[in-house]
């Protein structure tokens, strides 16, 4: 049966305003205030060296040709760019986006995302993830939210999926990332299962389910499943 949206109206697109967490901030992207801290997370001494291997830009092997691709993002309000920041040092450690903004059907794209070794794995991670999905949903009225990636990449496929983002397909033979094919791995997740997600966010953030070390006691996903409501 249809769903009657007969009083749907146009959503707002996303603010350029930070986000606040408790192990994380997200603020729009400075590269006067960001770059030199994000180029370090990204290429300095000890990063990940698979950073760049999924992404459709890097790696850029000096901060001269790092900034040069970044100082023109703040621009931009699609993609609508925002540095992560861990929380209390106030050091930024990656980046993420809004994009594929599309008001008129509520519909709204998180990506390129990329996480510095010290944002890896980490609760600042997950809270970021969170604040940007609270955004979409319980600030704006978003009906989906969106996550894709290249369909060979598993770190992002795994991420999506303990997220609470639903597979739904394989889009072949999509793009041409640095003269590869690229299959793109769709997800979304929706506003009717946002009260579930949103819950199991919330109670795997609590400190009861994070030890000192910021270990956690309960998986996000055995939260999850075990909340009543949609999948």
């Amino acid at each position: 049966m249809a769903e009657d949206l007969a009083g749907w109206t146009a959503r707002p697109r996303p603010p350029r305003t930070p986000m606040q967490g408790r192990t994380v901030r997200l603020e729009p992207l400075d590269p006067g205030r960001h770059g030199p801290a994000l180029f370090r997370a990204a290429e300095g001494p000890g990063a990940d060296p698979r950073l760049w291997d999924r992404m459709p830009v890097g790696p850029f092997g000096s901060e001269a040709a790092f900034r040069a691709w970044l100082d023109p993002l703040p621009a931009s309000d699609d993609p609508l760019f925002f540095a992560i920041l861990t929380e209390p040092d106030g050091v930024p450690r990656g980046m993420a986006s809004f994009l594929r903004i599309t008001p008129e059907h509520g519909v709204v794209e998180i990506g390129h995302i990329w996480l510095g070794v010290g944002l890896q794995r980490t609760t600042a991670a997950t809270e970021a993830m969170w604040l940007l999905a609270r955004r979409a949903f319980d600030e704006l009225g978003y009906r989906r939210l969106e996550w894709k990636c290249d369909a060979r990449n598993g770190r992002s496929i795994r991420a999506a999926l303990r997220l609470g983002f639903a597979f739904e397909g394989v889009f072949r033979r999509h793009m041409v990332i640095k003269g590869r094919n690229r299959d793109t791995a769709w997800f979304a997740l929706l506003d009717r299962d946002w009260p579930r997600a949103d819950a199991a966010f919330r109670a795997w953030l609590d400190a009861a389910n994070l030890g000192p070390d910021g270990r956690q006691r309960r998986r996000l996903e055995e939260i999850r499943a075990s909340l009543a409501g949609p999948a």
